[in-house]
């Protein structure tokens, strides 16, 4: 297992990702071999990853994932010279129920790979005070790895000087400091980032950041901090649910887990793309159609003028299985009301029908039974995914998928649905529970 470093920061908008980017760029342009992870269970963020080193990114889950997986997961670092890990809200958030290795948190996932933390913290409106933050942080696990802190928002030369005054006080390494700069945030929408495809030119953004990071930061030293356990050896990722997987891919349906796909690669499974977005079907000699979620609601009028898409989908699904998820289960849906209150038709493969007027935060992990095969799943099992999506069911005639829960047990009524050849769910899979 490569050495690493784990990104993360007290809360959510403190600038962590800016920093994750520009250091995957700068280790990059410096000839590291960088492998990304993303800590929790989040689907946009390893898409700038990706973008940022040159590596596809994996996300490992202490809720949602076994030791099997998750050590199949780090096994993707092989070759990579260091290993960067962006983590998710702040660092010690998770779910109040464990998981299968724990509770989801930032801090579990850095003491099990033994990778330092980079704390970001952002210093504005406080100076000597920031360091009571860092230093509850470092302490607060006292188990947990840490390489030191970055400044970030920085008002002034004399507001710098104040805050590392208070971070020597704590004994906590400053790696840099970096200005307030307005323009390196990046685009937002109500899922947090919008999708990599969709930045007017995320590779000058990202080289802007790692410009900005080799100014601000001091490189080498943060690449001296980093550190890693070694791991057993590794089982496979997850196998395909078919040798032929027609999958939609488009600004529309964009999200999956990557450790499922590349499982499916490396397993030898043939991967044939379509685009619902420019009328595409699916390919007629697939053995399933496969919808990711992502924002069918953006492009809700397009996708029900795409005829040949939806006919195409149809025919598909009088003989062969078709799976979506979220996005891609509203899509397979009869009918999906926008934010503005218009109704557009889309596939009628099932009943399912979802306003965005009414909008409702659904956020969460999720633990399912099957009640009926998935493709690829037999009934009974297991699985563990996340729901993250604002939109409300009006309309729900088949029958139910699952007996989903969330993190802490309690039931869902987002159970998904079946009919006939066609399943849907409003989670993301992300792993199937191997029996004990």
């Amino acid at each position: 297992m490569s050495d690493g470093l784990m990104i993360s920061a007290p809360a959510s908008g403190t600038g962590k990702t800016t920093v994750m980017l520009g250091l995957l760029r700068a280790l990059a342009e410096d000839g590291f071999k960088v492998q990304p992870f993303k800590s929790g269970p989040d689907y946009i963020d390893p898409a700038f990853h990706l973008a940022a080193a040159g590596r596809h990114s994996f996300n490992l889950d202490g809720w949602a994932m076994g030791d099997r997986l998750w050590h199949a997961i780090a096994a993707q670092a092989a070759g990579a010279d260091i290993c960067v890990a962006e983590g998710s809200m702040g660092l010690y958030d998770g779910v109040a129920t464990e998981g299968l290795r724990g509770f989801g948190s930032s801090a579990e996932t850095a003491v099990a790979m033994g990778w330092p933390v980079v704390l970001v913290i952002d210093v504005s409106g406080q100076a000597q005070s920031a360091a009571a933050t860092a230093l509850g942080f470092r302490h607060y696990m006292p188990e947990l790895p840490f390489a030191g802190v970055i400044l970030n928002r920085c008002a002034s030369p004399r507001h710098e000087r104040l805050t590392r005054a208070g971070m020597e006080r704590a004994g906590l390494p400053v790696l840099g400091v970096l200005p307030r700069r307005g323009d390196l945030a990046l685009p937002e929408r109500h899922l947090g980032l919008i999708q990599a495809v969709e930045h007017p030119d995320l590779d000058k953004a990202i080289a802007g950041y790692a410009a900005f990071l080799r100014e601000h930061v001091d490189l080498g030293a943060i690449r001296a901090t980093a550190r890693g356990h070694a791991l057993p050896a590794a089982s496979a990722l997850p196998g395909p649910p078919a040798q032929r997987i027609a999958i939609a891919r488009d600004a529309a349906f964009s999200f999956t887990y990557p450790h499922l796909l590349e499982g499916w690669h490396a397993a030898g499974a043939e991967i044939l793309p379509f685009s619902p977005l420019a009328d595409e079907p699916p390919a007629a000699d697939a053995d399933l159609a496969w919808l990711p979620g992502g924002y069918p609601e953006l492009h809700a009028g397009q996708l029900a003028a795409a005829r040949n898409f939806r006919d195409g989908l149809r025919t598909f699904a009088e003989t062969r299985p078709v799976h979506g998820e979220c996005g891609g289960y509203m899509a397979l849906g009869a009918g999906l009301i926008d934010k503005e209150g218009t109704r557009h038709e889309m596939a009628g493969l099932l009943g399912l029908v979802t306003s965005y007027e009414k909008r409702k935060f659904h956020l969460g992990y999720r633990r399912a039974v099957l009640s009926a095969p998935m493709p690829g799943i037999a009934p009974g099992a297991a699985l563990r995914g996340h729901e993250f999506h604002y939109s409300t069911i009006l309309e729900q005639p088949d029958a139910p998928l699952a007996s989903v829960s969330d993190a802490d047990g309690a039931p869902v009524p987002e159970t998904g649905s079946v009919r006939g050849n066609v399943t849907g769910t409003f989670f993301h899979l992300i792993s199937q529970e191997t029996p004990s």
